[in-house]
């Protein structure tokens, strides 16, 4: 690709042609058939913004509050895997990129650097990820709450990890996660050739179920944010609140668990059952499909509070370290402005469910 990137997809180009292949597809990998991401994407592009015009825009103030945390953006980096793989400073380069650009940092608890590390290297607002299995998880929050983490993301959908093919032809060697240092094997290996499975045995807990969530908040302060969460019944929501969480994240793993399930914004905001649900007693977030500014606002009309990004954080730090990361971050803020502005929200609090028209609204009005 010729030139700079324009935007985040153009950088995902780049990444392509720099990246060694094994890293490449371990990234950009999904499930099986890899239908979902496609529709990730895809589910917001039958989303339509309606504008208002003749406001006054000279002023856009995009901050928002997260879990008491004030940001410049409502964009969370979301916490994914083996930053290291893209880039040698790893999720400590992505750290620095999402404080210099004051937004929230999801880590993975499967990442390249330790917590400790990514704690020390910058001032940014760090929220640590968790999949469930008790030994390990009480020890990852205990030290998260000890290196000033503010928040536990607990990742729902992952009893057993997702079927990828693309690393299973790869014979995908992950690096040793560090965090898991003293508490298992950081040299698993698998007669597969691909030790991806055989760490995801020795981290997740098939029991994993409603009832671990009061264990998991007996044993911490900070508050839980549960993620991976697809179902939209009214009493899986209120199940959620009950448990005592503080908040909602709606995704589908990036693609990366079970094929075939709906687009996170299809889920959570077309019919914003899990919106309506929660009666504002906890913010409800989006992951999954975001590339470009109108996507956020799209997400925001829809009851979002906030959005997690994932993979183009990693296609930036891949592309050019820290630098890229402060690049595709920056991108997205620049878009969500310029859309704000042409749609005639000043502040997040203007972007309204009457901005924008679902597909299913289309067809009716077609009726």
């Amino acid at each position: 690709m010729a030139g700079e990137p324009v935007n985040v997809n153009e950088f995902e180009e780049l990444v392509r042609q720099v990246l060694l292949k094994v890293y490449y597809d371990f990234f950009a990998g999904r499930a099986e058939d890899q239908y979902k991401l496609k529709e990730n994407i895809e589910a917001f592009h039958r989303i339509i913004i309606r504008p208002r015009n003749l406001v006054d825009v000279s002023r856009i103030n995009m901050s928002t509050i997260i879990l008491g945390h004030r940001t410049s953006a409502p964009i969370i980096v979301a916490p994914t895997s083996s930053h290291q793989l893209a880039h040698p400073e790893g999720e400590v380069a992505t750290a620095r990129g999402a404080a210099a650009c004051n937004i929230i940092m999801g880590l993975a608890f499967t990442s390249t650097c330790t917590l400790e590390e990514v704690a020390s290297s910058c001032k940014a607002v760090c929220f640590i990820q968790t999949a469930f299995k008790r030994d390990i998880t009480a020890n990852m929050v205990q030290r998260a709450e000890r290196n000033g983490f503010r928040a536990i993301i607990l990742t729902a959908d992952t009893p057993r990890l997702g079927r990828k093919e693309a690393d299973i032809r790869n014979k995908m060697i992950s690096p040793p996660f560090r965090n898991f240092e003293g508490l298992i094997s950081t040299e698993l290996a698998s007669d597969k050739g691909s030790n991806v499975e055989a760490y995801a045995a020795e981290t997740l807990d098939p029991s994993f179920c409603w009832k671990d969530i009061a264990w998991l908040k007996s044993i911490t302060k900070l508050p839980i944010l549960i993620k991976e969460f697809l179902i939209v019944l009214y009493f899986a929501a209120t199940k959620a609140i009950e448990a005592g969480v503080a908040g909602i994240i709606v995704s589908n793993h990036g693609a990366r668990q079970l094929d075939y399930t709906p687009a996170s914004i299809s889920v959570q905001f077309k019919e914003q059952k899990v919106v309506h649900a929660v009666q504002g007693k906890v913010p409800v977030l989006l992951d999954g499909g975001i590339r470009r500014g109108t996507d956020i606002f799209k997400a925001l009309a829809l009851g979002a509070k906030a959005v997690l990004i994932g993979r183009p954080v990693i296609y930036g730090l891949a592309a050019k370290g820290e630098t890229g990361v402060k690049q595709v971050i920056e991108m997205l803020k620049n878009e969500l402005e310029q859309t704000m502005a042409l749609a005639g929200c000043c502040t997040l609090d203007d972007i309204t469910r009457s901005h924008v028209v679902t597909e299913k609204e289309r067809f009716l009005c077609r009726m």
